[in-house]
């Protein structure tokens, strides 16, 4: 038998360390939970669990996103009332049951929340990539919608219900109906929340450039599938304390435009899991909610490395992180850093440097 490659040895580690992690978050809770008891599951040493992954909590992010349960078929809505209903309907059909032990696999996400909130460096991030989702089932359900106008509101007040739900079913199982938060969320499209978008009224330094653009091949998140980056548009890279500022450009931007959320971290180890995570919950929900033309044009990469807002020219990265780049024929002709970038680098307004 040939002998594995580093790289092979290296992705078999991390694949037993997955699953051994798996059975032990299910089994005792996170809190409960030993890393050595985890490296023994898996037959390796706790050297190299860490050297995979930085800490419990970053592990059990990755996780929660490498077996993040698959909502049943459902038919997409047609009309924003439907979307909403199919969309809570694939997240309430998740949740675990009354019936389910307090060891079953459905229970595995329970101590998710609990261990967001407990500390700045994981709420602040994960409530701007909630933001984001929000951002998502928003544009989703404006495709839908007959009248023009911003439904991002309504789809923040959806997944709020539904996060709602989900810790309550984790807290207090049985203690309400799923039927009736499915049909809470599918009320919400009546509501008028005054839900209008304003610009940012920040003015970053912006300049006009001519520099060569050669990203790297990237894997969309919210359509799991690979895609070039080589293409005309606006990229963002925004910093997970900024992901929600890519609306700006979003907006801003003409109609049919390509825009890239590019999410970037300063701790790439713990926070781009739990990044992979938070879409990929909403990215499983809005594939059966929505038909394929309602979906946003939005593309979201999580950019672990930092290679692609290198080819941008970002030197450093942090979660602070906001420059946008316009995109035309291979070459980055606009740059726009700081607060408000997004907005005016897809909005086309540049100065020559």
């Amino acid at each position: 038998m040939a002998r594995l490659t580093r790289a092979q040895t290296q992705e078999r580690n991390r694949a037993k360390v997955l699953a051994a992690a798996k059975d032990e978050f299910t089994e005792r809770g996170f809190r409960e939970a030993k890393i050595d008891s985890i490296a023994e599951r898996a037959e390796l040493t706790r050297g190299a669990v860490y050297s995979n992954f930085p800490g419990k909590r970053a592990l059990y992010f990755a996780v929660l996103a490498e077996y993040a349960p698959r909502p049943p078929e459902l038919e997409p809505g047609l009309t924003v009332a439907e979307a909403l209903g199919v969309f809570a309907r694939a997240w309430v059909g998740r949740l675990p049951l009354v019936t389910d032990g307090r060891h079953a696999s459905a229970r595995l996400a329970m101590d998710l929340l609990p261990e967001i909130i407990a500390d700045e460096r994981t709420w602040v991030p994960f409530t701007q990539l909630t933001k984001l989702n929000a951002l998502l089932l928003g544009l989703s359900l404006e495709s839908l919608s007959p009248r023009s106008g911003r439904l991002v509101r309504v789809a923040e007040s959806a997944l709020t219900v539904l996060q709602g739900a989900s810790q309550l079913a984790a807290a207090a199982p049985g203690f309400t109906e799923p039927f009736n938060v499915v049909s809470a969320c599918t009320g919400l499209a009546d509501l008028d929340l005054g839900d209008e978008w304003l610009p940012s009224g920040m003015i970053p330094q912006t300049r006009a450039l001519d520099d060569p653009w050669l990203p790297p091949d990237a894997l969309d998140m919210l359509r799991d599938e690979p895609f070039s980056l080589a293409g005309d548009g606006v990229v963002a890279i925004l910093g997970l304390h900024r992901a929600s500022a890519v609306e700006e450009a979003v907006r801003a931007a003409v109609p049919g435009e390509e825009i890239t959320a590019v999410l970037v971290t300063g701790d790439p180890g713990e926070l781009m899991p739990l990044a992979r995570l938070t879409i990929a919950d909403a990215r499983a929900c809005l594939r059966q909610a929505f038909p394929h033309s309602a979906r946003p044009r939005l593309r979201v990469v999580c950019d672990e490395n930092g290679v692609i807002a290198a080819a941008a020219g970002v030197p450093a990265i942090s979660d602070a992180t906001e420059t946008a780049v316009r995109i035309k024929a291979g070459r980055i002709v606009g740059r726009a850093d700081g607060y408000g970038a997004c907005h005016y680098a897809a909005s086309g307004v540049t100065q020559e440097s």
